[in-house]
């Protein structure tokens, strides 16, 4: 496979700008569908050669984010500068420096890869070679093949390659590995590095936890709200008031109806052998250990651990928001 390389917009200026000079700000913006408020007031920064992940459960707001501002969606309230110009004043500008994956395929599946690359570079009037962005993504072997006749790992690939084809300076990407194989999302996780290395931000909605730790920063969405952000390791120090308890147990339904029973047990969590329980500061591992031994020909170990994005993904989108402390820019 042949590396293609993204050159910085400009050397010069880029070199003389600080990396972590916000290029994308949101300032507390709201999007409502009637009653239902799908995004409340949200507020994060993020700089060039930045990967920045947004996760939240369904229903949360992280693809309402994304369309607003992509330029689909107008935001009920609030505002974002994206490139310092203004999403509500200069939508137009914006979209030519932006490159959008949408959450679900939306190429041409009657028209081959290199007519819809083709298509698309026809947008922004690019006359960039395609050649290297059909070898870099794996797609030049499939040039002549219709879209819709990919496997759904390469039409990610050629989704991708599409956005990318007028070199952005912004990605937004909506769950760009979903249905993907492990192999094939590792490779594309390593073109988002190669994108970042060279100073493209990238702003990415996953659902999958170990895509989380590979981002820079995240912020975690509940109901439409934010309620974390910072990078990995600060999320991670964000469950101060919570233990965590990780035992080996056989699995067993009335176990965990017996362990939910207890006062302080926020939530239960399954790893194959292992069982984790998120419980309060007050939660008693006298009584925790006593009900796992009842279901257990041996003594059971209990050992406290630290916490990972799963837990605090799972126990922070069951209570009120919590703050991580910023590094830079606008919270």
């Amino acid at each position: 496979m042949h590396t293609l390389v993204f050159l910085p917009m400009n050397s010069e200026i880029f070199q003389s700008e600080a990396l972590n000079q916000p290029i994308l700000v949101l300032d507390q913006l709201s999007k409502r569908f009637g009653e239902n408020q799908a995004v409340n007031q949200l507020s994060l920064s993020i700089s060039r050669g930045e990967i920045f992940g947004l996760l939240g459960p369904n229903a949360s707001g992280k693809t309402t984010t994304i369309r607003m501002l992509t330029g689909i969606l107008l935001p009920s309230s609030g505002n974002a500068t994206i490139l310092g110009y203004d999403l509500l004043r200069d939508p137009t500008i914006i979209k030519n420096h932006i490159g959008y994956v949408a959450q679900y395929f939306g190429l041409y599946p009657e028209l081959t890869v290199l007519e819809n690359l083709r298509f698309y570079a026809s947008l922004y009037n690019n006359s960039r070679a395609l050649s290297p962005v059909l070898e870099q993504y794996g797609l030049a072997r499939f040039s002549r093949h219709r879209a819709g006749m990919l496997s759904g790992g390469y039409q990610r690939r050629l989704s991708i390659a599409c956005a990318i084809c007028h070199d952005p300076e912004i990605m937004f990407l909506d769950e760009p590995t979903a249905g993907i194989d492990p192999v094939s999302r590792k490779e594309i996780w390593d073109l988002f590095y190669d994108m970042a290395a060279a100073g493209k931000a990238l702003f990415v909605s996953t659902h999958y936890m170990e895509e989380a730790e590979r981002c820079h920063k995240l912020a975690f969405l509940n109901r439409g709200q934010r309620v974390a952000y910072g990078s990995p390791s600060q999320i991670r120090g964000l469950l101060h008031d919570r233990r965590i308890w990780s035992t080996r147990v056989r699995h067993h339904p009335q176990l965990l109806r017996d362990l939910e029973q207890v006062r302080g047990i926020i939530t239960l969590n399954r790893f194959g052998q292992y069982l984790r329980i998120i419980g309060t500061l007050q939660c008693a591992n006298k009584e925790i250990t006593e009900i796992l031994n009842t279901y257990s020909k041996e003594p059971v170990a209990l050992n406290v651990v630290d916490a990972n994005l799963e837990d605090i993904f799972i126990s922070l989108t069951e209570k009120e928001a919590v703050s991580a402390p910023s590094q830079r820019g606008r919270d």
